[in-house]
């Protein structure tokens, strides 16, 4: 029987709320991440696009038990229309497929908003990760084709005009899971009889965190190398073997404090703080009863926590505390 490796890298857990630059790939970023922590694990919260910037939450260890909660959050993007062109991949990325000499006036863009906001049904763009017959649709739309993507349903809580000039106009929405806002732009340009495509798009916030959370590259950098640490050292640092740098002896006090609790990502559920001896019971996959005056007696889902620390996720039944997802300790 083969004899199991050992794991690489340390067990660092929690939320780096990365600052994405454009031009980042958000599979890169993980890496990056992943690197700078020397972590065992880590995964993120939501794709973002190279030539999108902005929020991409990263979960390291633990915290990689939360990604869904952080998933299912609203989000808010500012966006950047640009009206006269549509292209195939709703960006500036792909080539032009259809031109208009009309643009829109703020008056019929902001009558159109209407249309824009609640419970819609949106069609996926063309060049997107949505599943059609076991293939991504950006692999077969590379190759040339066009498939159907089905429309689905998504929620807009708000969209508005933050500025509006004569060849663009600038958005803010907030959002649900699932929703496209290259989508947004090409099918309002349709509507309006102008065409349009996302020329600039930021996503500055992913519901429970928020714009105070943020962190750079260079932040994280910095902090891992000293203050002092110029680019062409970062760049040779990063060009560098894992087991390079696990070699050499690193504080990692600096870069760690950076980090956000991974409870943050369970703001949304009951908070229920337990005993020493309950968490304990509840590590080894046992049910514990709830006590306290406004403990709740049922829920389908709550967070159980002791001296501040996430114990584990569970369902509440008929007073007891049973866990699903345990955290380690």
């Amino acid at each position: 029987m083969a004899r199991r490796g050992k794991k690489k890298g340390r067990p660092i857990s929690g939320w780096v709320v990365l600052d994405k630059p454009v031009g980042m790939g958000s599979t890169e970023a993980v890496s990056k991440i992943k690197w700078l922590f020397q972590a065992e694990k880590a995964g993120h919260a939501g794709t973002l696009d190279p030539l999108a910037s902005g929020m991409l939450p990263i979960a390291l260890g633990e915290a990689t038990k939360t990604v869904p909660y952080v998933q299912d959050g609203a989000k808010i993007y500012r966006f950047t229309v640009a009206w006269g062109q549509e292209r195939s991949t709703d960006d500036l990325e792909g080539p032009v497929t259809k031109e208009a000499d009309q643009r829109p006036s703020e008056a019929d863009v902001q009558a159109l908003l209407a249309k824009y906001t609640g419970v819609i049904m949106q069609t996926p763009p063309q060049f997107s990760a949505i599943k059609i017959a076991g293939e991504r649709a950006y692999d077969l739309a590379r190759e040339g084709e066009t498939v159907d993507i089905p429309a689905r349903e998504i929620e807009i809580g708000r969209l508005d005009i933050v500025e509006h000039g004569p060849d663009r106009t600038i958005f803010e929405v907030e959002c649900g899971k699932g929703t496209y806002v290259r989508s947004l732009a090409r099918d309002m340009g349709r509507d309006l009889g102008c065409f349009g495509h996302i020329s600039e798009l930021r996503r500055v916030e992913v519901e429970p965190f928020t714009p105070e959370d943020f962190v750079t590259i260079a932040e994280l950098e910095a902090a891992r190398f000293g203050a002092t640490v110029d680019e062409d050292d970062a760049e040779a640092a990063d060009e560098a073997e894992p087991a390079d740098a696990v070699a050499k002896p690193i504080d990692f006090d600096a870069i760690d404090a950076l980090l956000v609790d991974t409870s943050a990502a369970l703001d949304c559920l009951p908070q229920i703080a337990i005993s020493d001896d309950a968490a304990t019971k509840i590590r080894l996959g046992n049910p514990v009863i709830i006590r306290g005056r406004d403990a709740p007696v049922e829920a389908e889902e709550a967070c159980a926590t002791s001296r501040g620390k996430l114990v584990a996720i569970g369902a509440i039944e008929q007073g007891m505390f049973k866990p699903k997802r345990v955290f380690a300790g």
